[in-house]
């Protein structure tokens, strides 16, 4: 039971995929009818958990439209005043027939959106999944007209006009409050851009059987969640009872300068939380003393600089090159001015994350496909911005395709930043964290995730835990921390330097998750 529930949490599909799983349901025998009856059942027990008796149904042409008739019987039957609106002529025929019973049963019935009565609240049936073509003339004004009520719109499966795989909206689309995901996770419901219209988002789990699911999307779906219980694979990282620093990994830090001090700063923080056995932090020479006042555990190495208080180059320890780490991550508070350092660190045989000015400085080389013939591990954690200066010929429309397209031209992995931050391999697969908060939408937050980040891989490389999975590991546990915090000092309440102290937190909680 677990495992099929956590399957049903980490797989997502696009609308052709969840069109080729309902079909193998109905081949197999399952009715259309018998279906939508359960599925509008389970929606009809968490609709009454609004606030309001009145309810305005907004019925469309197909089995979506279907599903909202359903719940509007239910809700009938269970006391509530229903309307219903429908500024269609043709339905489907099992949709037609659930229209003609409800209006037996004396539920009006509305093909004006003007007629319909003042309701507490609106469920929206108009379009399920795979609608493609953008919504135009009397339904567009309908649909506009309704987001300005202001009431609260309860929308199945997707909001109507959102569509399945980009979340663009195709001409016009509701507005929702809520959102009732059926089956499976849709591939929307993780696009950044899609988010003010999806509202809260639930799963109706109407249980899909696994070998269904397996059928059409393999053993090992492209695109996942992270969830709980895959990020507990990962953390804790195990440790032996006999050990020590250099067996917990050795993360050098290349970060910092004159104007942005905080951002070495801010890294360390978040390398530290991560439990790394070992902390070396590069960077000029001027800040060596204020790191050692932060960060008295760690190795400062202060670094000649430029006259504008850049890195000018490393300058490592006796005895100590770039093999000498387990990790190394480079970027927060560079400045391009210490653009020789990214040709240097990109020559070195340990795994690496480049972020921030490294990025930057990356672009202005335009040199991504070298990355590929880099003898380990380059991970890559643009901003939007960012993103277009390394791949300005990747549009950004479907943040799940462009994050896969450039891992596959860099040979990296990428780490696209967002509401919904999206990873993938070189190989094609793809994790997704399926929750955040504008609370880490703060200067300096991306610091720490690099930190975050950096102490996880120095600490994996010794434990022969995949890139990947550490990467997905170290998004969600920043996002949490944000999360966490957020409730607990509000959203306005994070910054930078408050997340890092949430960290822990969220280790603490993990078992109950």
């Amino acid at each position: 039971m677990q495992d099929r529930q956590e399957q049903v949490a980490q797989v997502v599909v696009s609308a052709s995929q969840m069109r080729d799983i309902e079909g193998r349901i109905f081949a197999a025998g399952m009715p259309v009818a018998a279906l939508m009856e359960k599925v509008a059942g389970l929606i009809a027990v968490r609709v009454q958990q609004a606030e309001g008796s009145r309810v305005g149904i907004l019925v469309g042409p197909g089995h979506n439209g279907g599903d909202a008739l359903v719940v509007a019987r239910e809700l009938h039957f269970r006391g509530y005043a229903v309307w219903l609106y429908s500024p269609f002529s043709k339905l489907k025929e099992l949709t037609s027939q659930h229209l003609k019973y409800a209006q037996s049963l004396g539920i009006p019935y509305y093909q004006e959106f003007e007629q319909l009565p003042e309701c507490d609240f609106l469920i929206d049936g108009l379009f399920g999944f795979g609608l493609e073509r953008p919504i135009t003339d009397a339904i567009a004004l309908a649909i506009n007209q309704l987001n300005q009520w202001h009431k609260p719109i309860l929308s199945i499966d997707i909001p109507s006009g959102i569509h399945t795989d980009t979340g663009a909206v195709l001409g016009t689309a509701i507005r929702a409050n809520q959102t009732f995901c059926l089956g499976l996770w849709k591939l929307a419901f993780l696009q950044d851009h899609a988010l003010e219209y999806i509202g809260k988002a639930e799963l109706i789990d109407f249980d899909i059987p696994g070998a269904d699911v397996q059928a059409v999307l393999g053993d090992a779906p492209k695109i996942k969640r992270i969830t709980p219980r895959t990020v507990k694979l990962t953390l804790p990282l195990p440790r032996p009872p006999v050990t020590h620093k250099y067996k917990e990994g050795h993360l050098l830090l290349i970060c910092g300068s004159r104007r942005y001090a905080g951002g070495a700063i801010l890294t360390a923080l978040g390398a530290r939380a991560s439990g790394v056995g070992m902390l070396s932090i590069a960077v000029p020479e001027s800040l060596k003393p204020l790191l050692i006042s932060h960060l008295p555990e760690a190795l400062i190495i202060g670094c000649p600089e430029t006259e504008t208080g850049a890195i000018a180059h490393l300058q490592l320890p006796e005895n100590t090159d770039m093999s000498s780490f387990s990790a190394i991550a480079c970027g927060p508070g560079l400045t391009l001015d210490a653009a020789p350092i990214l040709s240097e660190v990109m020559q070195c045989d340990r795994s690496l994350i480049l972020d921030a000015d490294a990025l930057n400085i990356l672009a202005e080389m335009g040199t991504i496909p070298t990355l590929q013939q880099r003898p380990a591990p380059t991970v890559l954690t643009p901003h939007t911005g960012e993103f277009q200066r390394l791949f300005p010929h990747i549009p950004q429309q479907d943040r799940v395709k462009a994050v896969a397209e450039a891992a596959v031209q860099s040979g990296a992995v990428v780490l696209l930043k967002g509401a919904r931050t999206a990873i993938a391999n070189s190989q094609g697969a793809i994790w997704i964290n399926p929750e955040s908060t504008p609370a880490l939408s703060r200067g300096g937050s991306g610091d720490v995730l690099t930190g975050l980040m950096g102490g996880l891989l120095a600490q994996a490389t010794t434990k022969k835990i995949p890139v990947e999975d550490i990467v997905a590991t170290a998004a969600w546990w920043h996002s949490q921390a944000g999360i966490l915090a957020a409730q607990e000092r509000t959203e306005l309440g994070v910054d930078a330097f408050t997340l890092t102290q949430y960290l822990m937190k969220v280790i603490s909680n993990l078992g109950n998750m």
